[in-house]
């Protein structure tokens, strides 16, 4: 049994597909599950719920914690460790394998520049404090020897329109709706994006190799990261809409969060989009012979569909 908690969200349903290669027995954890393969099997549990965690992972073999909460820093501060501190208390109850899905808030300031697996936990930002806490959780216990885990962790991710990348809210949204394309505080730097497909058929790939748990990986990215200009004459010339854009500055952000909650949560982040951000996954495309979807590939699929 492979178990999916947060199965709801974009990465899970994305997760589910690609598990289906490795075996008939999946299992769907979240508050309203639905199948995804045929033979998966739902299991209702909120996850901050220490004894409907244990209910919900008993029996697995690998358990994937996939979920995403509310983007607002104190529902992270109060949420986040509890869920991890259930998840890591099942995994070792019931000796399962355990894959975090990650993301790289861990890791701030000009240390976004060239991101590995080897970049040091530098968080500048109030999200990005709760995330290094729940990694450190994480490899406390597998160097006690007490957990079977591995971090596999992913930049900014788009290819699917609910995943609430800037890149599918302000660029693919906002021309699809005849909209200038909206970018946040420097479009001339670079900025990383995950394949949604790539993410989750590399976390399937790392849950069922044995080889390799108790480490940290980069999710497969393509390596051509492109500056927000880049993305948006992209998505524009292959949706045949204008490439004029828009830049948010940071003030804008600062006054917007004022009124409007998300900017406030996207005010403190801003390290990500004013400078260089290249994500470097050539450690887990070298050791699993995998080639990160291209951009344009990528768009055309996400259009396509």
């Amino acid at each position: 049994m492979q178990t999916i908690l947060g199965a709801s969200g974009v990465i899970g349903v994305t997760l589910a597909r690609e598990l289906k290669a490795y075996t008939p027995n999946i299992r769907l954890v979240s508050r309203n599950p639905k199948k995804v393969n045929d033979t998966d099997l739902p299991f209702t549990a909120d996850i901050t719920n220490r004894q409907q965690v244990f209910d919900a992972v008993k029996g697995s073999e690998i358990v994937y914690l996939v979920a995403g909460l509310s983007y607002k820093t104190k529902v992270w501060q109060e949420q986040w460790p509890l869920i991890m501190q259930n998840v890591i208390d099942a995994s070792s109850e019931y000796n399962c394998r355990f894959v975090f899905f990650d993301n790289i808030y861990m890791i701030g300031g000009d240390n976004v520049k060239h991101i590995t697996e080897n970049s040091p936990f530098s968080p500048t930002s109030r999200k990005g404090k709760v995330r290094a806490q729940l990694d450190r959780m994480i490899l406390d216990k597998i160097e006690q020897g007490k957990l079977n885990a591995t971090i596999a962790r992913c930049a900014d991710y788009y290819g699917a329109t609910g995943s609430n990348s800037v890149l599918m809210e302000l660029v693919y949204k906002n021309l699809a709706k005849n909209k200038r394309a909206q970018w946040l505080f420097n479009a001339r730097v670079r900025h990383s994006f995950t394949y949604v497909p790539d993410a989750a058929k590399g976390t399937a790939m790392l849950g069922n190799t044995k080889e390799a748990y108790n480490q940290i990986w980069n999710l497969p990215t393509h390596g051509n990261a492109m500056t927000g200009e880049d993305w948006i004459r992209l998505f524009a010339n292959e949706m045949r809409k204008p490439d004029k854009f828009t830049v948010v500055p940071a003030w804008m952000v600062n006054i917007a969060g004022l009124f409007v909650p998300v900017m406030k949560e996207l005010y403190e982040m801003r390290y990500q989009f004013n400078r260089e951000y290249f994500f470097d996954s050539q450690k887990f495309e070298k050791y699993f012979g995998f080639r990160a979807t291209p951009p344009d590939a990528a768009v055309r699929e996400i259009l396509a569909t």
